[in-house]
Formats: structure tokens, sequence, C-alpha cells
């Protein structure tokens, strides 16, 4: 099972993703990291311990009997849109459940679990700004979304089973950056389809500033359920006409045919239900993560939607594809909205 950490030390689930990487090199010059995964995380920094593990075996359980764990990251999440449901819920909820369970089991003081926002679900009658009470219907239109709803639920119920324990959940908006997700793959499209006749109002956020909303759940007293989006909110065509994007309108009719065409003959990744997105609101209220967690987004709108054009999406170890994008300073808050 290898080394035994004898200080209080973080556990990652997920740690061979891209946020659980880039959160290990936030940290692991000043914590103690054990991280998660089923897949080998090999280049890992030499002080990170790290296992190649499935939360619901029993040699998960045993890593929360060999070291003293302060608290849990969750990021184990699997969105593969083509595996079986059965397999994705079992990985997702069985496996949170089993997490929470340790611990409750193991007396961890912290949890912090990442959700979505997409599990409000953008929908014709949503209000401008979805507040964390919201109630959750991101999986009535999208059945891909039924787990990651089940897991923030099931995270809920822990929260309010179990006061001890410190549980936050966050819930970003669209994340960009080198990740194989939904927004930056859409995003890196020189000529983006959109809804002809519909323009939703999007939020984005910076991949670096998910991670600066983890570390910051990380402050001990801190518990509950928190909103994350980086500054501003803007319309998909703006959004576009800013990330230099040539937008391909396409009625409704034509876009739901093509792309369930292109779904069945795996020319595409993305699936049907996804349409919604372009064409209903799910933008959310972040006042909370900013007054509470003192969440500040440090990437404007231009800055990521600069970062993800100047990126290519590589293997996740090879960090040395990743440019340096130019910071510019924020004049005020207000500037961005």
């Amino acid at each position: 099972m290898g080394r035994r950490i004898k200080e209080d030390a973080i556990l990652i689930t997920g740690i061979g993703g891209r946020l659980g990487r880039l959160l290990v090199r936030r940290l692991h010059r000043h914590e103690k990291l054990i991280g998660i995964d089923t897949v080998p995380f090999e280049d890992a920094p030499k002080d990170v311990i790290t296992y190649k593990v499935d939360l619901r075996r029993r040699q998960a359980e045993d890593i929360f009997r060999r070291h003293r764990i302060k608290a849990v990251i969750h990021l184990g999440i699997l969105h593969s849109r083509r595996q079986r449901s059965a397999i994705r819920h079992s990985i997702n909820v069985v496996g949170t459940q089993m997490l929470l369970s340790y611990c409750e089991r193991y007396n961890i003081p912290k949890a912090v679990i990442l959700s979505s926002a997409n599990v409000y679900g953008p929908r014709p009658g949503n209000p401008q700004f979805l507040k964390e009470d919201t109630p959750l219907l991101g999986s009535e239109s999208y059945y891909a979304l039924r787990d990651l709803v089940s897991v923030d639920m099931v995270s809920q119920s822990f929260f309010w089973k179990h006061p001890e324990v410190e549980t936050v959940i966050l819930r970003p908006v669209h994340i960009v950056g080198r990740l194989d997700n939904s927004p930056s793959n859409y995003l890196r499209q020189s000529i983006i389809p959109t809804v002809m006749g519909f323009d939703p109002m999007m939020q984005l956020i910076h991949e670096e500033d998910v991670v600066q909303g983890i570390h910051r759940a990380l402050i001990p007293g801190l518990r509950g359920v928190f909103n994350l989006s980086g500054p501003g909110t803007a319309p998909l065509r703006q959004v576009l006409k800013v990330a230099g994007k040539t937008a391909l309108p396409v009625p409704l009719p034509i876009m739901n045919a093509g792309l369930r065409l292109a779904w069945r003959m795996r020319l595409s990744s993305y699936t049907p239900p996804e349409i919604q997105r372009l064409r209903y609101i799910c933008t959310v209220d972040d006042s909370l993560a900013r007054d509470v967690l003192r969440f500040d987004p440090k990437y404007s709108l231009e800055e990521t939607l600069e970062y993800l054009s100047e990126l290519r999406l590589a293997s996740p170890g090879s960090e040395n594809v990743i440019p340096e994008v130019r910071r510019r300073r924020r004049k005020s808050p207000e500037s961005d909205a």
C-alpha cells in the first residue's frame, strides 16, 4: 500500500485528471497529499503518495485506516457520455457514497465535493441568476446528468446528517482550460454552430480559478454549498466574438437531426440534449462564494478565452504545452459585469 504518512494529509480522488494535477501543483509544497485514481499518476511529485484504487473496493478503505487524513477532496467523477448509465452510476454515485461513509467512519474533519452548476439545468423559465437553493432539475432534459445530480444530492444529505464533518459542495459554471470537456471542446472549434434565434447568457470559469475555489474550501470552519463563476456574464454570440470564432447559426430541427446522426455514427462527442445549453440560460449567483469563501476569480472572460486559444489539448502530464497568458489587472469587480 506504499509508505505511510504520519502527518495529517489531504486525500484527493481523481488526482490523475487535469484538475487533480493542477491542485497537486498548488498544494504539494505545503501540504501532505495522498491521491486515489483508477489511472496511474506516473509523473506525480515525489512527495505525493498515489494509489491506483477504485473507491468501491476494499483497498480504498485501507487507505483511510493507514493514514491520518484531515480533509478529502472528491474530484473522481466519471463524465464519459458513452459509458453505460449503470456503470457510470455505480462509479459516481456508489463511489461517492462509499467515500462519504469513510469520512464518517474515520472522523475526517473536512470533505470537499466538486459538483457542477449544470445540475440546475438550462430551462426557459430560469431566473437571471440561480442561487444555491434552486431545485436541481438538470437531469430532466439531459439524462447523462442524472448521476451527477445524484452525487450532489447524496453530498447534501451527508451535509445535513453529519454536521461534525465540514462538508463543502462546489458548483462551478462551465470550466474552460486544457480539459477534455464539452465547453472547452466546443470553444476550440474554428466555426461554431449555434441555434438560430437563440443567444443565451453564458458564464465561464478558468480551470485555475476552480482550483483556487477548491483551495479556499479547505479553510477550517467553512461548510455549505457554493456556486463558482468567473467574472462577468455575456451572451453566447459575444463570447464567440471575443474568442475570435465564427458563429454558424443552424435551425433547431437541422441541428437536432444532424447531432443525433453524428452521435450514432460516433462522429461527435456531443449528445443531442446538450443543445439545450445553447438555447436557455443557466447562469448562477456566486455572491455566497465571494462573501463566505472570499473567492475572487483572477481571470476575466477575455483572459480565459485567450488562454484557451493559445493552448492545445495534450496528454494530461504535458504541462510544457501551456503558454503563459499575460495577466491584466482588473480595475474593479464592477468592470467585469
